[in-house]
């Protein structure tokens, strides 16, 4: 057998001495995903190289990590694939080459992977109405392919048009709704293993916030301590979560505001007109967010808005300044600088500064801008319910302005310090020359420069005349240069003063004197006082200089002596000569003399002292009268008295006041209520102010009614109210009084009317009507008068008598309209001569009725009849001259006309007669006169 094989191989060998033959082994190979597997190629004849390449076709290097080339010997080669990936399946081939000569065997790699689902999240969320795109991300080898199911049931996207199976697995549902939301199957297949694999998705839809507000607008007073509720409802899913933005600003629970559970409602604590404005109502969900915008109107007390500070160049031809402000009602605006006001359309003298207001805008104008215009300017904007105000700022940039004394004197040894004062705006550098020359220099000893923002000072030590004379400053900045030259000059000693007179004393003597002509350049340090008596040395004292100095007291003199006394003035450069000697006698010692202290009025100048103060609070209550008295001037008069206050609880002062010297109080006005003030004035002499006079003080609580507060005082239909309810009751006391004195009113009309009664005063009318138709005789026979009562009388003029009253005259002319019929017995003879004289017709229709009363009674008449005049000074009625008939006459001719005219008049008389006995009257023949005082019998 082996020589068999032998001999085989022998003739494949001679059959194949011409070529290369190549066999992989195995040929071809499944490998699970991770694995490792390894291939032999295997040569056939003498091969020189055998290389491997990979399915790309390219060779397949040594050092590859994953695949591996190895070279067992001269006939054979391995391919070993390391932990197989998908991405190296494919046809490796195996190459032998020797000189011309190639060979080569291939072997297929196939990789197999088991389905992984790679990206598959869940749950997944989309908004309702978009088109949703449900991720399932699967890989296997071969390729599965994907089936999705809903609610158990297969999506057939063939069926409806809203589902689409994309390529890469995806499941794309065109315009989801909330009723798509639920579980979704994602299920894999590969149909040459039968492996099967799947993943549940919950698919989520969310649903846009829809927002109501439950007010488009809302008003609300500021500054009144009120809140105000803002509310809007939201819905949507998920649950919205709402939240309230304003001027961009997302608004939290806090002191100014706070927030329900859910954020619905919004309350505005402790309104102001900031708060004024649009609210913007934020619902927002996963699906997205809506707004909807709430107003709130705020009225309140005048508010200035906007102010704008400006920049202007001198010289510019003008600048403005606007101020604009905000209330209700709307407020006026007026502006002030330092000490000068402006309102609406007024305008300065040199017409360079104009007012022009429009609405709530109002504009400063300046004109031809000079750089003193610069500051502060305020804008006051005030109404009916009260004002504010703010500052507004000017910058005016302009070139140096050097200021300063120009001469500055010393004297040789003695440094001097020349005060160069700039202002500039922007501020300035300042530059020193001498003789051209900047300094400090090499060549100019003796200079040192000191700066402050405002001042440069030059300090120059002169050592010799030629250090005197004229200095140079130069301010420089960006909008200009200015220069100015200032002089050293040598200073002098002063000029002697001259004395003037002397006023001695026994052992002192006051010396006036006038200060020297010239004081050499330099402030006078002291005065030199030398005296001596006659034939002695001089004795001498300085004294230290002060301003306006005009008197020394020298003491320590011997009393009844004759002095001699002169005086020098010395500076920093030295003493002047002595002025001229002026002698003087002291006096003698008086038996109780008492040295006389004399201070020359110079040397006692100081400070005045403070004021002292008094508070009354006014009428208004937010308005105090600061009283003060005035202390020790200081020997120098008042100038004026400088007032400042403030809150307590506030650290900035009020803008300082200036009152002149001869007032003695001032009046702050519009104060904070219930607030505790502290006020300070001092008081300003030529010497400086005085410690400040302090006074503290609290003004009273703000007034529950006024007006416009709400929820205080009594409104106006309560008012109202009130004055209709007083009125009334007035009106029910009148009628009242009325009813008991003169029988007239409502109340009266009601008692005649409805209670069939006379009113309280028709008792005292009968008994005056019952003495108007008494008469008098010699017969003294009582007299009887019977008077029906069913119509009421009129005079013959025609006039119907108002309702009659206690004081109302009994012979008040009757009525025309009715026709009383009355029956009466009248003496024959002369009447009483302070009562009317009847005159009864014969042909009258009466009765006559015996009555054996007593001389004296009373007179009773029930009548309703009116009464007559007042006649005279209050006595009883008379008749004129000339007078119309007597009423009981026109009664009589009345009830004979009617008695003609109806036969049964006289029968209805004479039963009426009889049956009423309270009409019926009886009249002593000697009843008193009247006077005036009848009705209250």
């Amino acid at each position: 057998m082996l020589q068999t094989k032998d001999i085989l191989w022998g003739f494949f060998y001679i059959a194949c001495a011409a070529a290369i033959q190549v066999q992989v082994t195995p040929t071809h190979r499944e490998i699970s995903v991770g694995e490792s597997k390894f291939f032999l190629c295997e040569v056939v004849g003498d091969a020189k190289d055998i290389d491997w390449f990979a399915p790309n076709g390219e060779k397949i290097q040594p050092n590859n990590p994953n695949i591996q080339v190895t070279r067992n010997d001269e006939t054979t080669s391995t391919l070993t694939i390391y932990h197989a990936d998908v991405d190296n399946a494919g046809i490796y081939k195996c190459v032998a080459k020797s000189g011309d000569k190639e060979a080569q065997a291939t072997v297929q790699v196939k990789i197999f992977q088991k389905i992984t689902f790679k990206n598959v999240p869940s749950p997944q969320e989309f908004n309702e109405g978009d088109d949703a795109d449900i991720i399932c991300d699967v890989v296997g080898s071969p390729v599965p392919f994907i089936i999705w199911k809903h609610k158990g049931a297969r999506i057939q996207a063939n069926k409806d048009v809203r589902y689409n199976i994309m390529e890469n697995g995806h499941l794309m549902i065109r315009g989801i709704k909330k009723t798509d939301e639920g579980a979704y199957n994602c299920e894999a297949r590969v149909m040459e293993t039968g492996e099967i694999n799947f993943k549940m998705i919950n698919v989520i839809v969310n649903v846009l916030p829809t927002i109501r507000a439950r007010q488009s607008e809302v008003n609300a007073t500021a500054d009144m301590g009120f809140t105000t509720l803002l509310a809007c409802d939201a819905d949507g899913f998920p649950e919205p979560t709402v939240t309230w933005i304003h001027n961009n600003i997302i608004l939290q629970s806090g002191d100014k505001y706070s927030l329900n559970e859910d954020g619905s409602e919004l309350v505005i604590k402790g309104v102001v007109k900031v708060d004024e404005g649009e609210y913007t109502c934020l619902a927002k969900n996963k699906a997205g967010e809506m707004s909807q915008e709430v107003g709130l109107n705020v009225f309140v007390q005048a508010k200035i808005t906007y102010l704008n500070n400006e920049t202007a160049t001198e010289f510019d031809e003008e600048v403005t300044l606007t101020c604009e402000a905000s209330g209700d009602p709307t407020p006026s605006i007026s502006w002030s600088f330092q000490n000068r006001m402006f309102s609406e359309g007024e305008q300065s003298h040199d017409r360079n500064i104009v007012v022009r207001s429009h609405a709530r805008v109002s504009s400063l104008l300046l004109k031809n801008v000079d750089f003193t215009y610069a500051g502060q300017y305020l804008c006051t904007a005030s109404n009916s319910i009260g004002q504010d105000n703010q500052p507004v700022y000017l910058e005016v940039r302009y070139a140096p302005k050097i200021l300063g004394v120009v001469t500055v004197y010393t004297w040789e040894g003695n440094p001097a310090n020349i005060s160069c004062e700039v202002e500039a705006h922007p501020g300035a550098s300042v530059t020193w020359f001498r003789d051209g020359l900047q300094l400090p220099s090499a060549n100019i000893t003796g200079v040192k420069i000191y700066s402050t923002p405002s001042i440069s000072y030059l300090e120059v030590s002169p050592e010799s005349q030629g250090d005197f004379g004229s200095y140079n400053c130069t301010a420089t900045n960006v909008m200009g240069t200015e220069s100015k030259e200032f002089l050293l000059i040598q200073a002098e000693v002063p000029s002697p003063p001259e004395i003037r007179r002397t006023e001695p004393f026994s052992s002192s003597a006051v010396v006036e004197f006038d200060e020297p002509d010239s004081f050499g350049g330099v402030p006078i340090i002291k005065y030199r006082v030398q005296w001596r008596p006659d034939g002695q040395g001089w004795t001498g004292k300085e004294y230290d200089a002060t301003e306006d100095m005009t008197r020394i007291n020298i003491a320590g003199l011997t009393p009844d002596t004759t002095y001699e006394i002169k005086m020098s003035a010395i500076n920093g450069k030295g003493e002047s000569e002595s002025s001229t000697a002026v002698k003087f006698m002291t006096g003698p010692i008086p038996s109780s003399e008492v040295p006389p202290i004399i201070v020359t009025t110079s040397m006692a100048l100081r400070e005045p002292s403070a004021p002292k103060l008094e508070a009354m609070v006014q009428n208004q209550g937010n308005t105090l009268k600061v009283n003060w008295i005035k202390q020790d001037d200081g020997g120098s008069p008042i100038k004026h008295y400088l007032v400042r206050y403030k809150p307590k609880h506030v650290s900035d002062w009020k803008p300082e006041i200036r009152i002149p010297h001869g007032s003695e109080h001032v009046v702050l006005n519009g104060l904070d209520w219930n607030t505790e003030y502290e006020v300070r004035i001092v008081a300003v002499n030529s010497k400086g102010r005085s410690e400040p006079g302090v006074l503290s003080f609290r003004t009273a609580t703000e007034p529950t009614t006024m007006p416009g507060a709400s929820g205080s005082g009594l409104s106006t239909g309560a008012i109202v109210g009130i004055l209709m309810v007083v009125f009334f009751v007035l009106l029910v006391a009148v009628d009242v009084t009325c009813y008991f004195l003169n029988k007239c009113g409502l109340l009266m009309c009601i008692a005649v009317n409805f209670c069939g009664k006379a009113g309280p005063g028709a008792k005292s009318k009968d008994i005056e009507e019952g003495k108007a138709a008494f008469t008098k005789d010699e017969s003294k026979e009582p007299i009887v008068e019977v008077r029906t009562e069913e119509e009421p009388t009129q005079n013959q003029e025609g006039v119907v008598p108002t309702e009659p009253s206690e004081t109302t005259p009994l012979t008040e002319p009757e009525p025309t309209d009715a026709t009383p019929l009355a029956v009466k017995t009248l003496p024959s003879d002369s009447t009483n001569s302070n009562n009317p004289a009847f005159a009864p017709s014969s042909d009258t229709v009466s009765e006559t009725v015996e009555s054996t009363l007593p001389d004296v009674g009373p007179l009773v008449d029930l009548s309703d009849a009116a009464k007559a005049e007042p006649i005279g000074n209050g006595e009883g009625p008379r008749e004129r001259p000339g007078s119309p008939p007597s009423r009981v006459d026109d009664c009589a001719k009345d009830a004979r006309k009617h008695t003609q005219n109806d036969g049964k008049m006289k029968d209805d008389v004479k039963t009426e007669a009889n049956n009423t006995a309270a009409e019926v009257k009886t009249v002593p023949n000697e009843a008193p006169q009247t006077n005036g005082n009848e009705s209250k019998a």
